[in-house]
């Protein structure tokens, strides 16, 4: 069966299964694709007649129409462990460069402007306390990496209870919304876009948040109101901030956003190391091989296909 990957691969073993890359789409004779984030429409899975599986390449899904997928009989897969050491090291890497104000002081040294030490106002994380929105597999590896540079921990996560954490080794200690805005030096979105996350950082959640907050998002664009960030930054609410996810994305060269020297933006590659990418790639094929084989994807995320489907397939 063939296998249709939209970017370049190497180092990947699909057994009897053929491979193709971007160069070589045949979306009618695919079996199963891999693919980023770009929309996975019901056109589109039109297009393929014989697709059984769409693989992403990382947690998020909200690019594929699952209603459509789940109707033609089509698995939808993740990997949810795939880009979790990349993005929650890549989080800090926006963190610190916000929290140490780094694109104003570069700003300032191709200006030329002098008296560097004078205008700075970096923060001292050390004892601080960075507010996590949702607590899942990145969130936890970032609480573990701000606890190890002595940040306190708190998180809003209402799938999560405090008695669910055990030993969390960042002592992260859960929190209502409100409570999170209101004690967090540092904010940072982990949470999934849905229709209950869209812009759930407004205006009124950032005036919820301590005068001057750094805040951070490297989850989804659609989490954040721009125009209400763009307000707090311009007031001085937020003092700070480290984007790798906009929306739109990737953002116009024209945006206010990046013509500030208040924010970092990264174009949403938090997860794109050598090794993050190599990594999502082969856990992608493993949840393919699995539906070509016959068997039942371990991150299937159309779970209404569960075991009856799968029976079925077999027979």
């Amino acid at each position: 069966m063939k296998i249709w990957i939209d970017r370049p691969f190497a180092d990947l073993d699909a057994g009897d299964h053929e491979l193709a890359g971007p160069a070589e789409i045949d979306r009618a004779g695919a079996h199963a694709v891999i693919v980023g984030g770009k929309p996975w429409t019901a056109e589109l899975m039109d297009q393929c007649p014989q697709l059984r599986v769409i693989a992403r390449t990382g947690i998020g899904f909200d690019a594929v129409d699952l209603a459509a997928a789940s109707e033609r009989g089509i698995a939808v897969t993740n990997t949810p462990e795939g880009p979790t050491v990349s993005t929650a090291e890549h989080t800090i890497a926006l963190m610190l460069a916000a929290a140490k104000t780094l694109p104003r002081h570069q700003h300032r040294l191709r200006q030329q402007t002098g008296d560097y030490a004078r205008l700075a106002t970096g923060l001292e994380l050390d004892g601080l306390t960075l507010g996590l929105l949702a607590y899942g597999r990145i969130a936890r590896r970032v609480a573990a990496i701000a606890s190890a540079i002595g940040m306190n921990v708190i998180a809003h996560d209402p799938f999560v209870d405090q008695d669910d954490l055990g030993d969390d080794p960042a002592g992260t200690t859960l929190v209502s919304f409100d409570e999170m805005c209101a004690q967090a030096d540092v904010v940072s979105l982990h949470a999934p876009l849905s229709a209950d996350t869209a812009k759930i950082f407004d205006a009124d959640a950032f005036a919820k948040c301590k005068f001057g907050v750094v805040f951070v998002n490297a989850s989804r664009g659609g989490l954040v109101d721009h125009d209400a960030l763009l307000e707090a930054l311009h007031t001085g609410q937020v003092s700070d901030a480290g984007l790798d996810v906009t929306d739109p994305e990737p953002l116009p060269a024209d945006h206010p956003l990046l013509n500030r020297d208040d924010v970092i933006v990264t174009p949403h590659i938090a997860s794109s190391t050598v090794v993050g990418r190599q990594r999502m790639l082969t856990m992608a094929l493993e949840q393919v091989l699995l539906v070509l084989d016959g068997g039942e994807p371990t991150n299937l995320v159309n779970t209404d296909l569960l075991s009856p489907y799968w029976s079925d397939l077999e027979a």
